[in-house]
């Protein structure tokens, strides 16, 4: 935007500021004892992982769209181009994966025009002969390519599974955005992904999937704070505009560590620090235009803040958690360290005084590579993408529950839009910032709508507090356990 329509943005969200100072932090919402229906739920907790698909997580859990089986066989059998043969899906018993390519170029080839047989296949032309480094995450030794078709069941994810038995199952979760991890946090915020030509200029932003990594930047850049934001500017409006608009209080809760994406699908790269002070894959509030004119860029916090806002009774009405690369699930990391660190939160929150009015939506922001049956849907030029797990945990939760309505993770800013901001979209067009946007994924008709996977007219469910969760302070790195 020009300088004088920057100023006029800043200074509007500078008075609003002053407002929401002097009016508290938190938007006004019933007692628990006279809302109803989805205003039951007073704090929207988002926890995303990484890079599983649907099939590699609950592939065979009961009464769920899983592997499809004949007599109690996979019946389903992707080519492998390297032995001529192909490879069905198998149980892996393994703590640690391989994982695959997940750029939008591999997913275009996994799905291969809705056969979902090229997983393998991409494999193939990332594999290495002589051995990986230990710092390499998305490297596989040549022989490996198959390890893409497995998946785990109760025996390795018994949290997981029991969240889904006790609470609610999506089995037709779809990555917003057939692509990797950088857009499906973008869309996770703001419900878009593009590259903008010039600086805090909305209309200068082409959607875009193939896309830049941060880490691209001078690391002094990714060291800045509020007052040196250097590139990447994400001027488009995200979703922290409306809240703040509304005075609905949110918190972006980030854990020290590193970040196992390489840039552009690269199958080598150095391992990139990730705090709440720097902009990266998974910490893109802080380039956003919105957060840092609004003075915001302090809602980006540490995990461990999460934790005392609990024991506090601080804890914002909208919070994202984001993990570092031990605890996120993104292979090589470890299956049980990222259950454990996701048990740690749902347990703290189960044993806080915000159990009874909280929803907890448990996802992952791509497939990682791994194989899944379902051809995602069309419903936009780069979407959806391909499915990957996802769970409802709450007190208003149905029990067992599964929902087989198409769903992505537009779902979860549908639901914080129609909890908090009364339905109320992001709308380029009237919010002040317009961008080239057509309209929002929250308003697609394929979208199905999570207050499905709730009863609100049912009493306040007790809480599932399950063994081997962690709280911080949480340990850098790969390797080891938990």
């Amino acid at each position: 935007m020009g300088g004088a329509r920057r100023l006029r943005v800043a200074a509007s969200l500078a008075l609003c500021a002053l407002a929401f100072a002097a009016g508290g932090a938190r938007q006004t919402i019933p007692a628990a004892t006279d809302a109803s229906g989805i205003h039951k739920i007073r704090h929207v907790i988002v926890i995303m992982q990484e890079n599983r698909s649907f099939d590699s997580y609950f592939g065979t859990f009961p009464g769920a769209d899983g592997i499809p089986m004949r007599d109690g066989v996979p019946a389903v059998c992707v080519p492998n181009p390297q032995t001529n043969s192909c490879v069905r899906p198998y149980h892996d018993p393994n703590d640690e994966n391989t994982g695959g390519p997940h750029s939008a170029a591999a997913s275009d080839a996994s799905v291969n025009g809705g056969k979902m047989d090229g997983f393998i296949r991409v494999m193939s032309g990332v594999t290495e002969t002589g051995g990986c480094p230990t710092n390499i995450p998305t490297c596989v030794v040549a022989g490996h390519e198959a390890s893409v078709m497995g998946y785990h069941d109760a025996r390795e994810l018994p949290n997981y599974w029991a969240y889904a038995r006790n609470f609610a199952l999506q089995d037709h979760m779809f990555e917003p955005i057939a692509s990797w991890s950088l857009p499906a946090h973008l869309y996770m915020v703001s419900e878009w992904a593009a590259t903008c030509a010039r600086i805090g200029d909305p209309m200068s932003c082409k959607p875009e999937r193939r896309y830049f990594n941060v880490q691209d930047l001078p690391r002094d850049l990714l060291a800045a704070d509020e007052k040196k934001p250097g590139r990447p500017d994400y001027a488009w409006t995200d979703l922290t505009y409306l809240l703040h608009k509304h005075r609905v209080s949110w918190a972006y809760y980030v854990m020290d560590g590193f970040e196992p994406d390489c840039e552009n699908d690269q199958s080598s790269c150095n391992l990139h620090p990730q705090s709440a002070r720097t902009p990266g894959i998974w910490n893109p509030l802080r380039s956003f235009s919105d957060v840092q004119a609004g003075g915001e860029t302090g809602n980006v916090k540490d995990t461990s803040i999460f934790f005392s806002d609990l024991r506090n009774g601080t804890l914002p009405a909208v919070a994202w958690l984001t993990p570092g690369n031990r605890y996120s699930e993104h292979p090589p990391g470890r299956v049980s360290a990222g259950q454990a660190y996701v048990t740690g939160a749902v347990n703290a929150v189960m044993r806080s005084r915000y159990w009874d009015s909280t929803a907890i939506f448990v996802s992952w922001d791509d497939w990682g590579g791994f194989y899944d049956h379902v051809a995602p849907p069309k419903v936009n030029e780069f979407g959806y993408g391909i499915r990957v797990p996802a769970l409802a945990i709450s007190a208003y939760a149905r029990k067992g529950f599964v929902d087989h309505h198409v769903l992505s993770h537009d779902a979860y800013v549908k639901f914080i839009e129609d909890d908090f901001l009364n339905g109320e979209r992001i709308d380029p067009a009237t919010d002040g910032r317009r961008d080239p946007r057509a309209s929002v994924p929250e308003n697609a008709p394929a979208l199905g709508d999570l207050r499905r996977d709730f009863d609100f007219a049912q009493a306040p469910r007790r809480p599932v507090l399950l063994p081997g969760g962690i709280e911080p302070p949480y340990k850098p790195g790969y390797d080891g356990p938990p």
